[in-house]
């Protein structure tokens, strides 16, 4: 029997100004029914342009060429737009990385799965509704019958990208092209997702997986590609990938992981020259120390936080403090009411009851004219970067417009070209929008122009879930930098509790609006006390054991 995929000799090329960007140079690769291959590299290595050219969405002015590109033993370099859309969501189905961009604002998530089943005829219309329902508690959306009349906006990020894979199996697909698909995801829901995915591969699904994350590609793949500058510079079974890898490339990755025994060091060479090819090495270097924290160091202060949505509580009498230079983690599961409390310190929505003190200042109280003087000393970045960013405004301009006012032309360029370089991205984008970068770039920028004013406290929620690890490594040892010199301190967010473990000083350990568990990272995540932190330590895949049978 044919492989289910069959590409030799695939080439993408772009047109630009300057003549054509050569995204795909050459990729050969074969997909095994029931096999699941996974593609790994960085961001603008030619993984996403791979496998959407596999389903005929290359990007707009494409020219694809290809010695062999099959599905299921169709030929498919001729086919037009209305094959190609008999073949997605039936024989192929695709999970892309933004499901905030994906799923259709307008519509409800029941909608959004209901039109792939009338589209490829999979139920009848009178058990669309169950079907509907019945794909949502398989990828364990909780209350998948009340949360199918809700819109995606009305979901958490996690929520949003269950409900998308939940659209893109409901047409029964022999094939599911999964982008990033547990990027969004906290560990717990993201374990339960590869178990589902384990589960369709078990019954003849194959699967090609695009992804930054090399603990979640070893738990479910078969074989690894690993990409850099449009072409494959390794393959084989994962075990052999990941453990005694044969290129330079694929071992800098596997170094630039944070985990515990990364604390204190770089994961990255200073990213100097051309920053977007800087390669992670072993994380020798020791990072610079931040100065001891005083007692009259405390940059922001919560007490008895707590809100409420209709008559359900999401943040219940929450309260701590954050020191100058101080990293202070928050790690929970979707839904658990982190994002909620850091829009609350950031001053974007109002506790119903509690108070948030920022340098010594009421905040959480006052009105946004008394809030706006600290504004620049208080930062944002957010899980989904694009909805943050004026869409008139390139990314030069994105940038400057946190930049002191007071700067000469020429000076706020000059500095905009530096936070560029500093954040891994070459001066050639600041003439780009937002929606022609892709998702990590794009939350790069979002980094870059959080730093620029150089504040005392950064609200980072998931700021590298976006970034492949080489990045995110160049990234971490940034707000570490900047942690060190300027004192910025930093209410960090996220589900990957091994960059938080890397990163963090202190932990808070939220569930169901309530902070269970706080403490040093190092005793947290050690010696957990809690059942609730030691679900989520015993979901966290394991890059030691990933790919070993």
């Amino acid at each position: 029997m044919s492989p289910l995929v069959a590409v030799e000799d695939l080439h993408v090329a772009f047109p630009t100004s300057g003549g054509e960007v050569r995204a795909v140079r050459g990729v050969d690769l074969t997909v095994e029914r029931g096999e699941c291959v996974a593609i790994v590299g960085e961001s603008g290595s030619g993984k996403s342009v791979t496998v959407r050219t596999l389903v005929g969405l290359p990007g707009p002015g494409a020219r694809v060429t290809a010695a062999r590109l099959e599905l299921a033993g169709q030929d498919v370099r001729g086919h037009r737009p209305r094959d190609w859309r008999r073949i997605r969501g039936r024989l192929a189905g695709l999970v892309l990385q933004d499901a905030l961009v994906s799923l259709d604002p307008l519509r409800t998530v029941g909608a959004e799965i209901a039109e792939v089943l009338a589209t490829h005829h999979v139920v009848h219309r009178r058990q669309r509704a169950g079907r509907t329902i019945d794909l949502l508690d398989q990828v364990h959306v909780p209350e998948p019958r009340r949360r199918s009349h809700q819109y995606p906006h009305q979901l958490s990020g996690g929520l949003r990208q269950r409900a998308l894979i939940a659209s893109a199996i409901a047409g029964e697909p022999a094939l599911l092209i999964a982008d990033e698909p547990t990027t969004a995801l906290d560990v717990t829901v993201q374990a339960q997702i590869l178990g589902l995915l384990a589960e369709r591969r078990a019954a003849g699904l194959s699967l090609l997986l695009v992804s930054h994350d090399l603990a979640v590609v070893g738990q479910i793949a078969d074989r690894i590609l690993v990409m850099r500058d449009g072409q494959v510079v390794e393959e084989g079974p994962a075990g052999r990938v990941l453990h005694t890898p044969t290129h330079p490339y694929t071992r800098q990755l596997l170094d630039a992981v944070p985990s515990a025994s990364s604390r204190g060091r770089r994961l990255s060479t200073p990213a100097h020259g051309a920053p977007s090819r800087t390669v992670p090495v072993r994380a020798q270097a020791p990072l610079p120390a931040r100065e001891p924290v005083r007692a009259d160091d405390t940059v922001l202060t919560a007490a008895g936080l707590t809100k409420r949505y209709g008559g359900h509580t999401v943040v219940r009498n929450v309260s701590f403090t954050i020191s100058r230079g101080e990293t202070l983690g928050l790690v929970g599961e979707s839904g658990s009411g982190k994002s909620t409390l850091a829009r609350i310190v950031a001053g974007l929505l109002p506790p119903d009851t509690g108070e948030v003190t920022f340098e010594r200042t009421p905040w959480s109280a006052a009105v946004e004219r008394h809030r706006r003087p600290l504004r620049r000393r208080l930062q944002v970045i957010s899980q989904d970067p694009t909805s943050s960013f004026d869409p008139r405004y390139d990314i030069g301009q994105v940038i400057a417009e946190n930049l002191d006012p007071g700067l000469t032309r020429a000076a706020r360029a000059d500095h905009v070209v530096d936070l560029l370089r500093r954040v891994g991205l070459g001066p050639q984008l600041r003439d780009r929008h937002p929606r022609s970068l892709s998702g990590g770039q794009r939350q790069r920028v979002a980094i870059a122009r959080a730093v620029a004013p150089r504040p005392s406290l950064i609200v980072c929620d998931e700021p590298v879930s976006a970034l492949d690890v080489s990045v995110q490594a160049q990234v971490l040892d940034l707000l570490a930098e900047l942690r060190a010199a300027d004192g910025t301190a930093l209410l960090f967010i996220s589900h990957d509790l091994g960059v938080v473990h890397h990163l963090a000083d202190r932990v808070l350990v939220m569930n169901d609006g309530d902070i269970v568990e706080a403490g040093p990272v190092g005793d947290v995540f050690t010696y957990p006390r809690h059942d609730y932190t030691r679900s989520l330590l015993d979901a966290l895949p394991d890059l030691v054991t990933a790919g070993r049978p």
